[in-house]
């Protein structure tokens, strides 16, 4: 049966709605930022750029690195914006858009987040890298969809009654990373750790302007969490919606986070720009073997 006109949008040249991507924009491995300034600060490394295109925040650069195709993209913040951009690209590769039907035969995608966020250690300092094992989803919007196949529950209840959860928000859920694309990415010099997601900046990550937090004391049981050697490491937006959309539509996914900030020590990147741009050249120097 052909999946709707409603269901999924098409712009009127047949790319679709949000990212105006067509299936030959786009290589099978991908790097995704959340600002859309970062993805010609990557692509200027590029050998050759054979594509671009914009619309909204989602920016879309594909060319060659070192004789590798790739594709980066804008996503925006948020989980949201992470469901549009994922549900798009395999719409893209897995989806048949003259017939509107899935194709019988699937194709997995390679994606790799560059971002930045927060230590939740102290001993996590500024300026390094950190890889995410594992995404802590506390923001609900995978609850949408059918998840049970990739959750953690045993990590997921441990949090839940360290931090006393409460029970009218939505469950905490945890999603590992590809094991396949860590083994590519980690080396010696990266931490690594659970990244919490949260679904906004400032209530629902600690901060206070001038309103109360319904749990003040969050960010202090999310630093000290620690079950089976898993710990918290960072906090972001992001990287467990990737992850767990990646997993349910059978595409590899690893979040790479330069630290600009230590919330325990209240310490902030003297030069930000620059630890991004290391991770930059850390990420494409390895993603070549791919």
């Amino acid at each position: 049966m052909s999946i709707k006109n409603s269901e999924l949008i098409l712009n009127p040249d047949g790319s679709v709605y949000h990212l105006n991507l067509k299936p030959e924009h786009i290589s099978d491995t991908l790097i995704f930022v959340g600002d859309q300034d970062r993805v010609e600060k990557i692509t200027t490394h590029f050998d050759s750029i054979e594509f671009k295109t914009q619309k909204r925040e989602f920016k879309t650069e594909t060319g060659f690195y070192k004789g590798k195709r790739l594709t980066v993209i804008s996503t925006g913040i948020g989980p949201d914006n992470i469901d549009i951009v994922l549900n798009e690209l395999d719409a893209l590769v897995n989806i048949d858009l003259n017939t509107r039907r899935p194709k019988q035969d699937l194709q997995t995608l390679n994606i790799v987040r560059v971002g930045t966020s927060g230590s939740l250690q102290k001993d996590i300092p500024v300026d390094s890298f950190v890889i995410s094992t594992h995404g802590l989803d506390i923001n609900g919007m995978l609850h949408f969809y059918k998840i049970e196949d990739i959750v953690n529950p045993e990590i997921e209840n441990a949090f839940i009654e360290h931090t006393n959860w409460d029970k009218n928000k939505a469950r905490p859920i945890v999603i590992k990373n590809s094991s396949y694309l860590q083994s590519i990415f980690e080396t010696d010099i990266v931490y690594k750790g659970i990244t919490g997601t949260a679904g906004g900046f400032y209530g629902p990550q600690g901060r206070v302007l001038r309103l109360p937090l319904y749990d003040a004391s969050l960010n202090n049981k999310l630093d000290t969490f620690n079950y089976k050697s898993h710990r918290i490491t960072n906090f972001e937006m992001e990287t467990s919606v990737i992850y767990g959309l990646s997993k349910l539509l059978g595409h590899n996914a690893i979040s790479l986070n330069a630290i600009i900030a230590n919330r325990p020590n209240g310490d902030f990147s003297k030069d930000p720009q620059k630890t991004i741009e290391n991770l930059i050249v850390y990420t494409l120097d390895r993603i070549v073997n791919i």
